[in-house]
């Protein structure tokens, strides 16, 4: 099975939510009245779109369609549309700037949500477009984590900066970025410990990790990406919340998407925080890594393929 059907088949269980809440309100055609965008807008919540988007997107069907007679496939196409349009600004690939040297990514998130396979995917795709690649294991709780991010190294021919279980992981990192920047490194990939968001002393050493290399390059870390698990649905919420407090998100990942029933939430997280969404997952292997369409996303969010 391809990538994109893989997706298709993931988002199938959200869309599989969507339509057939829709297709039972609007069996043949029915009245777009205020009972049925109360309706319309219980079916969107229930697929982890939340209220506030959930709210917006039937006050624009409204806005366009109010008092018309309507078939789901009418609501479906339209919700497809302004979907994408909530999407098409976050829509943005993780790009690598030629003027530094290294271009720091600090690759963050709460355990099993795929930081390291994430890293050695994006160590795969950076390699094979011609930039000299570094990855730290700045996870140094967990010896697995370590191997995990030695074997991508293996994998994709990148070197990694490694040291023993329950090292320093910010001296880690600082030790990374001195020898990646004598090595004329373009891109530093630094994994780290997966931390719950609700564990204040693992946040604050996350800071530690920012303050260590700012030390050394005040502007690194040039990107913060927050992995996410897309099967929490909208416990990602509070997960960008909080490590945005700690730390200044600037991207997400979205993976496991091909398990999900909960794809709505990419929607609602791209309403609430405009952070750009630089790639979506669907399986462990190293290409199931790609760059966000909106427009597939968004179809396939709504049964539309």
């Amino acid at each position: 099975m391809s990538w994109f059907e893989r997706l298709k088949a993931g988002l199938g269980k959200t869309s599989g939510r969507l339509t057939g809440g829709i297709g039972d309100l609007f069996t043949g055609k029915r009245r777009l009245d205020d009972g049925a965008l109360e309706e319309l807008e219980e079916v969107l919540i229930t697929a982890d779109i939340g209220v506030t988007t959930a709210a917006k997107l039937t006050a624009g069907l409204a806005k366009t369609r109010f008092d018309q007679e309507l078939s789901d496939e009418d609501v479906c196409a339209a919700f497809a549309d302004d979907i994408a349009a909530i999407l098409e600004p976050v829509a943005q690939p993780l790009e690598i700037s030629a003027a530094r040297k290294p271009h720091v990514v600090l690759v963050c998130g709460v355990n099993g949500a795929g930081k390291t396979t994430t890293i050695g995917k994006l160590a795969k795709q950076f390699s094979e477009s011609g930039k000299k690649v570094m990855l730290a294991a700045g996870d140094t709780f967990r010896a697995a984590a370590i191997e995990q991010l030695q074997v991508w190294g293996q994998r994709t021919s990148v070197p990694v900066i490694a040291r023993d279980i329950g090292a320093d992981a910010a001296g880690l990192a600082y030790d990374a970025l001195e020898q990646a920047k004598a090595d004329g490194v373009d891109v530093l990939l630094i994994d780290t410990a997966g931390r719950l968001q609700n564990k204040s002393h693992l946040m604050e050493e996350l800071e530690k990790i920012v303050r260590v290399i700012k030390k050394i390059d005040p502007d690194a870390p040039h990107d913060v990406v927050l992995v996410l698990d897309a099967t929490v649905g909208q416990n990602a919420h509070s997960q960008v919340e909080t490590f945005r407090q700690a730390v200044d998100v600037t991207g997400l990942v979205m993976t496991k998407l091909d398990g999900t029933a909960k794809g709505g939430v990419v929607v609602a997280l791209a309403d609430k925080f405009q952070l750009p969404v630089h790639a979506i997952g669907v399986g462990e292997g190293v290409d199931d890594l790609q760059p966000f369409s909106p427009q597939d996303f968004a179809r396939n969010l709504m049964g539309l393929g």
